[in-house]
């Protein structure tokens, strides 16, 4: 036999050669074997190792049997079961000393896998360069899991120990009991194979007690070392801290006396605005912490002299501290002007809809012919889909429709640009686990969403163009505020992911101040189209602007990186003027909850950019919250993940027209879960929208030919290459008129 060289059972790895019970005409084979990390694996020969496994069991479910001195078997419950057989009875017997060893520890592992996996969460997960603290964590808990696997270890050899030396004892006493010299040559045989077994096993347990002190020995200097740094640096920070409380009472003591020398000559401060913007200056100094490193600008808490400033009679503060008390502390009205309304109950929306069914479907069969064209070409099952269509999706923007109402009643534009910024962020909250496919709308289907007297507003949406796919949407709200767009969708499927690209631009317009604010909509990617569990991510840049005052916020939306610091779904902007000067810093996520910041004053420094350049830093007051996201209602994952306000879309109403969306045969019927109807009625659908066209495009054909042969075309005419293309599509929309905007131009 060919033995590894100095065999240790304890260790993690045990390798020798062992004959293996193969069939009744080969009978035993010599085969390589190898025990690591609780598997049990064999090769013909070594160098098959790295490429070719015969077989492996794990031992943490296998059962370990003696058969007679030098055959044994392992079985894992009839699946998988070796017979094997060592060269000697100390081969066998350093062998099975392995297998227990490495099933109780397999075992052990398991056990704690299941009873306790997230003990040391933080080890597990990445930890970005520069973080001294994770990472030092990170090597502490490494370590000490190190050790207490050694532990285990030992205490598994110490049970082994008590076992096989008890063992030994009793065969030593039935040695000193023997009077037939016949039995002595068995007594002697079994007492000599129990003391090797007893031997190896003491060898095990030297081994791993040497291996636990030497790894004790070299993590004693790094802990000391890792002891003294902490507290130092604890002292230094107390330090700190004492004489941070200092200035603190120092600057709290000039703050109430320059307050109350501001106060004194008027009248009104016990109850004006001196007193009122007092308990606004408490608040305002609980700084927050520095944002994390951003890519275009870094925010730091103000400066305490402009506690100060801020406390005096500066039209701007005053201007936005009325605003504040105004939009948190009063309630908004609904439908004063209508109070006959209020004697009339509010209809009662329903809160549910059909589970969504399980059904399978096979993805690949129908992706793989769809990579690099436009989604919106390519007949797809409802499978994909969610039971509403594009135009109930666009009024979902409306979720949040309460930020354009606080909006409204603003006095400056630069606090009401926050609200519309912030009402840009929440129209993307919705989608955070909304991985289905809305339906695309027929041409001329409409979408009315009338809730002027629960909320104020009225909105209509209608598909104006099949190819490519436009809507035109428009809202007016007896608040204030009219709100329009026109969004045409560009979808790519890419393999892994699909880009969703819309194009566009989004108006608001405030009756009161006559603010004009447009922008566009960033690119949605959905990923793991193929494999893996689908996630949304929302990537790219806003510009909102004011065209009337000439306000802008420009707003990013950070992408989604495995190894990134910041937090997911991160957004941040900075309101300007027309100057180009920072008043006020916006940062969330546009899953959950937006803040806006004062900016008090602004600098350039702070770390060298990726290119160079110096960011600018922001020194802002404390935050308030903007908006934060609505809880989805309960059972929503069974109900595509709609919000409240998803989930009355598609409820049927009296009185819509026929080209609504709720009267729709195929989405009715999905959301129904009668899935193979609704794929039937889709493609009956599509293919009459089809034949529609066509003949759209067989008379604009034949009109064109009969004005050209009238000469009625001016030469003009002649040098336009459209009317040489394809032949015209005469459609014209319903509801809409196509026209050149007078703000973008578009």
């Amino acid at each position: 036999m060919s033995e590894p060289k100095n065999p240790t059972p304890a260790a993690d790895t045990y390798k020798g050669w062992v004959f293996k019970w193969t069939n009744y005409i080969k009978g035993y084979q010599r085969r390589w074997f190898v025990l690591s990390n609780g598997l049990l694996s064999y090769y013909r020969t070594q160098a098959e190792m790295g490429h070719t496994c015969r077989g492996t069991i794990n031992l943490a479910t296998a059962t370990i049997t003696v058969d007679d001195a030098c055959n044994f078997v392992i079985s894992n419950g009839g699946a998988q079961t070796y017979h094997l057989k060592a060269s000697c009875e100390v081969e066998r017997q350093r062998w099975i000393t392995a297998l227990e060893l490495a099933k109780a520890k397999a075992a052990r592992l398991q056990a704690e896998s299941d009873d306790s996996g997230d003990d040391f969460p933080s080890s597990s997960l990445p930890v970005a360069p520069g973080q001294g603290g994770g990472s030092q964590n990170s090597e502490v808990q490494a370590a000490l899991r190190t050790l207490g696997s050694k532990v285990e270890d030992l205490s598994t050899c110490n049970d082994l120990i008590s076992k096989h030396g008890s063992a030994l004892q009793r065969s030593l006493s039935e040695l000193d009991n023997l009077r037939l010299p016949g039995e002595a040559g068995d007594k002697f045989r079994q007492v000599t194979e129990r003391a090797t077994l007893f031997r190896i096993t003491s060898n095990a347990m030297i081994n791993a007690c040497r291996d636990f002190l030497a790894l004790a020995q070299a993590h004693n200097k790094r802990w000391q070392k890792a002891l003294l740094a902490e507290r130092e640096q604890r002292v230094r920070l107390e330090e700190a801290l004492e004489q941070l409380a200092k200035q603190h009472n120092h600057l709290e003591r000039a703050f109430r006396g320059a307050a109350q020398a501001n106060a004194a000559p008027d009248n009104k401060g016990a109850t004006g605005p001196g007193k009122g913007e007092a308990s606004d200056e408490d608040d305002d100094n609980e700084f927050f912490d520095a944002v994390e490193e951003a890519p275009e600008f870094i925010t730091v808490p103000a400066d305490p002299q402009f506690h100060k400033s801020s406390s005096s009679a500066s039209g701007f503060n005053t201007e936005m501290c009325s605003d504040d008390q105004s939009l948190n502390d009063e309630p908004l009205a609904m439908n004063q002007e209508l109070p006959s309304q209020d004697l009339v109950p509010l209809k009662k929306r329903r809160t549910r809809i059909p589970d969504k069914p399980n059904y399978s479907l096979n993805l690949w069969s129908i992706m793989k012919n769809c990579i690099g064209k436009d989604l919106s070409k390519i007949p797809m099952p409802v499978n994909f889909n969610e039971p509403i269509s594009m135009l109930q999706r666009l009024s979902e923007d409306l979720e949040y429709h309460e930020l354009l109402d606080k909006a409204a009643k603003c006095h400056s534009s630069l606090e009401q640009m926050c609200y519309v910024a912030a009402f840009c962020v929440s129209a993307y909250s919705t989608t955070v686990y909304r991985t289905g496919k809305p339906f695309n709308p027929l041409l001329g289907e409409t979408f009315e969403l009338d809730r002027r007297r629960e909320s104020g507003y009225r909105s209509l949406c209608e598909q104006v163009s099949h190819h490519p796919p436009a809507a035109a949407h428009h809202v007016i709200s007896e608040r204030g505020w009219t709100l329009r767009q026109e969004i045409t969708v560009a979808s790519k499927f890419r393999g892994k992911y699909l880009s969703i690209m819309p194009l566009g631009t989004i108006h608001a317009v405030f009756a009161k101040s006559n603010n004009h604010y447009t922008w566009k909509k960033v690119t949605t990617t959905v990923h793991n189209i193929i494999v893996g569990k689908l996630w949304i991510d929302q990537s790219g840049e806003i510009d909102v602007v004011n065209h009337t005052t000439g306000d802008r916020c420009h707003l990013k939306f950070a992408p989604y990186s495995y190894f990134s610091r910041d937090i997911a779904r991160k957004v941040t902007g900075v309101v300007m003027d027309k100057d180009g000067k920072a008043h006020y810093v916006l940062s969330g996520t546009w899953d959950e909850k937006m803040e806006f910041s004062r900016v008090m004053q602004s600098s350039r420094g702070g770390e060298n950019g990726t290119e160079g350049k110096q960011k600018t830093v922001y020194q802002t007051l404390k935050a308030r919250e903007l908006w934060k996201r609505n809880p989805l209602p309960d059972g929503a994952e069974s109900m595509y993940f709609f919000t409240a306000l998803a989930l009355t879309l598609n409820e049927p109403e009296e009185g819509v027209a026929p080209t609504d969306s709720r009267r729709r045969p195929d989405q009715r019927l999905m959301e129904d879960g009668r899935w193979d109807e609704a794929n039937s009625e889709k493609q009956r659908l599509e293919e009459k929208q089809r034949s529609a066209r066509r003949e759209r495009e067989r008379e604009a054909a034949s009109q064109r030919a009969s004005s050209q042969s009238e000469e009625a075309v001016d030469e003009d005419s002649f040098g336009d290459p459209s009317l040489k293309s394809v032949p015209h599509d005469n459609y014209k929309s319903r509801w809409f008129d196509r026209c050149e905007d007078q703000i973008t131009a578009e």
